[in-house]
């Protein structure tokens, strides 16, 4: 009988995910300045269309047999709700800050993993995301950011992809694919229609930049779906927060951005959270386990 995977088994899948998921935001803040976001994320959809009808076909008995289709309803409207809204914040706002305001989703995945799952969270976890969450403040900076639009695009994003990413938790049971299939085709049709009213002609030199935002994002859900199948969420939560710096570094290398002292600071605070989360989470494997 083949031994369970540990907990590493999903942080290296949410470590992929979390570069190629940078390496998208940075091809989104390119394109975000000639295109609206719904139709950056209708392309994007596209683009996963074509790659999951052969997979589709394949697991057709599968897609066939599940009877979760209500919960796969939801969870993919979340997650359009939330690729929406953060492509929206990523266009309005500059990079760094619109991350940041990302990385509150740790902490609000912890609290709904624990009411909608039942998932049971040993204090140091909430400490850790509590800490990981005191690294953001300082980033943001309080009282020196103005109230937007693109920063309630990024909070919105941050609600809607918490309470993706606990259905998806809630799916482990499924097969990869069918949730490839099921994010990918509801994706493409909640965003057609507000994609058709917003449409702006492509030009052909901008079509590679549009094309590797689908590929990429395509890759990446994969990776996503494989970290949350096996691994539970208020597990795998505290991680996200290492996120800031992948995109700290995105921001200087492809945008000039130079990190201010307040972002080093709560980068420093961030990895003090994860690395005491993952101290005391070997001293207490036991509450890693949802039914414990």
């Amino acid at each position: 009988m083949p031994k369970p995977a540990g907990p590493e088994f999903g942080m290296v899948w949410l470590l992929c995910d979390m570069v190629l998921v940078t390496i998208m935001t940075v091809l989104v803040k390119l394109g975000g300045a000639d295109y609206p976001a719904v139709q950056m994320v209708f392309i994007r959809s596209l683009v996963g269309l074509v790659s999951v009808l052969p997979l589709a076909w394949r697991h057709r008995q599968a897609l066939r047999q599940t009877k979760a289709w209500g919960r796969h309803a939801f969870r993919v409207f979340c997650n359009t709700a939330a690729l929406n809204a953060n492509f929206a914040a990523l266009t309005a706002l500059p990079l760094a800050l619109a991350n940041a305001i990302g990385f509150m989703r740790p902490l609000v995945v912890l609290a709904l993993a624990t009411l909608m799952l039942g998932e049971r969270s040993g204090p140091w976890r909430w400490i850790g995301a509590g800490i990981g969450f005191l690294g953001v403040i300082i980033m943001v900076a309080p009282g020196e950011v103005a109230w937007n639009a693109g920063i309630l695009a990024a909070l919105a994003a941050v609600v809607f992809g918490s309470l993706a990413t606990v259905q998806t938790r809630a799916l482990k049971g499924e097969n990869t694919t069918v949730m490839m299939v099921f994010y990918t085709v509801g994706l493409t049709v909640f965003s057609a229609v507000p994609a058709g009213f917003a449409w702006q002609p492509v030009a052909i030199a901008d079509w590679p930049l549009l094309l590797g935002i689908g590929v990429i994002a395509q890759i990446a859900q994969y990776c996503y779906l494989r970290a949350y199948q096996s691994t539970p969420a208020n597990v795998l939560a505290p991680l996200g927060y290492l996120s800031i710096v992948l995109a700290s570094l995105a921001g200087f290398l492809a945008f000039g951005e130079v990190p201010a002292w307040t972002t080093l600071a709560g980068i420093a605070v961030i990895l003090f959270a994860l690395a005491l989360t993952s101290r005391l989470d070997r001293r207490h494997p036991a509450t890693n386990d949802p039914q414990a």
